[in-house]
């Protein structure tokens, strides 16, 4: 059987104007993975609320970190696409879970060149909902619907990866660049803590007290606040940062549920009311630079640091098109295939 690759991230608009984002937001919002209320609810909050108000704040955002060649995440994950290609012989695609480049289309695609049997590659190293769940679960739904022949594998939550924390360690020392910080905050993408209890398969361990996280059990496979607290706490190890001197936080919270804390706004304040001069900042959440590390957290956070006393607020880019971490996913691709 023919074999190919389709990597697939989270998604752009087509342009950072407010019309183009409405609906993108639109599409993003709209999905029960990613805000879990019952379809009317979600109706109600998206196209009667959010979509009247922040369509022009989003795009004046992406204004601010929009490239000429296009959106970054995009111009990234095409990078990345592109640079995996040369490594490796079978077809690697590459789709997006909202926008343009659908998972439809990305599928279709290497279909049309002769691929019956596929590795889904969602990029992202932790599990969540919003995340991987929504990719693997639309990805199955098109291939009953539309490609009843074509055989769908996924790769799974690579967080606890030896080689993927060697790459992430080793991309976060270079650009360190032997610089000391007095603290190195390791910054995630928020998700309400329902979504961490919904993702439970014991339905009993997740009980989000502090404890859980670290006590072993069969939930941390779908985990996502205990895949985030691993990362940090195996780069920290392998960097081996001292005690005090790292922490985690989640960001890009929503609405007024509780969602998993310590907030990483809040953080980064608090950093600099406690007198911390200088700080870097890390997104292991994302593998491909994009609207939540570029504005929310190289410049928004960089503001409040500064508001705070901060002087030196230091960000890590994510992985992007790094050559080893290329080399790690076409390792990965030819043990698969």
């Amino acid at each position: 059987m023919k074999k190919g690759i389709l990597l697939v991230n989270l998604g752009s608009p087509d342009s950072p104007e407010p019309k183009d984002v409405k609906k993108y937001l639109g599409e993003f919002l709209m999905d029960e993975r990613v805000i879990d209320v019952p379809l009317w609810a979600r109706t109600l909050l998206v196209k009667g609320i959010i979509l009247n108000t922040r369509p022009k704040a989003s795009a004046a955002a992406y204004k601010k970190i929009w490239w000429e060649e296009g959106s970054p995440l995009i111009v990234l994950s095409e990078r990345l696409q592109k640079k995996v290609q040369k490594q490796i012989e079978i077809p690697v695609g590459l789709a997006m879970r909202y926008g343009s480049m659908s998972i439809h289309k990305g599928i279709q695609d290497l279909v049309a060149k002769g691929v019956e049997e596929l590795l889904l590659i969602p990029l992202y190293p932790q599990f969540a909902m919003a995340t991987t769940e929504t990719i693997v679960v639309l990805a199955d739904e098109i291939q009953k619907t539309h490609f009843p022949k074509l055989k769908i594998e996924s790769l799974p939550a690579f967080y606890n990866n030896p080689e993927y924390i060697d790459v992430l360690s080793n991309s976060i020392k270079t650009h360190l660049n032997g610089k000391t910080f007095e603290h190195v905050l390791f910054s995630y993408h928020g998700v309400p803590e329902r979504h961490i209890r919904k993702s439970d398969v014991t339905k009993t361990h997740c009980k989000i007290d502090g404890s859980c996280c670290i006590t072993p059990s069969k939930a941390h496979e779908f985990c996502y606040k205990h895949q985030c607290l691993e990362v940090t706490r195996l780069v920290a190890e392998k960097l081996q940062f001292k005690e005090g001197a790292f922490s985690t936080s989640f960001q890009s919270r929503l609405g007024f549920d509780p969602w998993l804390q310590p907030y990483t706004d809040r953080t980064i304040e608090r950093l600099g009311k406690q007198g911390i001069k200088n700080m870097a900042i890390v997104t292991p959440a994302f593998v491909s630079d994009c609207l939540e590390t570029l504005e929310e957290i190289a410049m928004e956070g960089q503001e409040i640091f500064h508001e705070m006393g901060g002087n030196q607020f230091t960000t890590i880019p994510c992985l992007n098109d790094d050559d080893a971490w290329v080399a790690l996913l076409a390792k990965w691709i030819a043990n698969w295939a």
